[in-house]
């Protein structure tokens, strides 16, 4: 059987992410899972007005940028079906800006937890953490080296939103954004 496409083995491997609860969908109640997550991530209580705000951002993103792609009637979105919408973003940046770009601003929002406007390597590895549980501490440095483009040791609001955007958008084998859920081995 041929290995898949780089872009197909990314969008696959982040649904894997994003699908919370294991189930091969993703939902609304995924979506509070990984709010979940990240406040916990960051030390937040749950009930909390910090916990809450973190999930009443994953779920903007459930009802403004999944939801409108469930089909009539559905609670959810299927792996064919996120991956065929997601790839429609390649060769489209005014798409993939408007889209991705709003998850990853509201992202960078959630991980700039000092709000500085910047994300440092702590920051990054705990949004991470929350997100992606199964990224480790040293795959999650790894990868915020290959985000850090200019070096400077945090990622800026541009370095950020690219990455999210490429991870999702990109078929270029090369580019940093690959790295945005740790190495790149997609598909191998």
């Amino acid at each position: 059987m041929p290995l898949p496409d780089l872009l197909t083995a990314k969008i696959g491997h982040g649904f894997d992410h994003l699908d919370a609860d294991g189930d091969g969908r993703l939902t609304e109640a995924d979506h509070v899972l990984m709010g979940e997550r990240v406040a916990k991530s960051m030390g937040h209580q749950p009930g909390t007005p910090a916990e809450r705000e973190i999930i009443d951002a994953y779920l903007r993103i459930w009802r403004e940028l999944h939801l409108p792609h469930v089909p009539d009637g559905g609670d959810a979105i299927s792996r064919e079906q996120f991956t065929t919408s997601t790839r429609t973003l390649v060769g489209n940046p005014a798409a993939a800006r408007a889209t991705v770009g709003a998850v990853a601003e509201a992202f960078l929002a959630i991980a700039d937890i000092d709000r500085d406007g910047k994300v440092g390597p702590a920051e990054f590895l705990v949004f991470q953490h929350g997100h992606f549980p199964r990224l480790t501490e040293a795959e999650a440095d790894e990868a915020f080296t290959h985000l850090d483009r200019d070096g400077d040791g945090y990622l800026s609001p541009e370095e950020f939103v690219g990455a999210v955007i490429e991870f999702w958008c990109s078929d270029d084998a090369e580019a940093p954004g690959n790295w945005f859920m740790g190495r790149p081995s997609y598909g191998t």
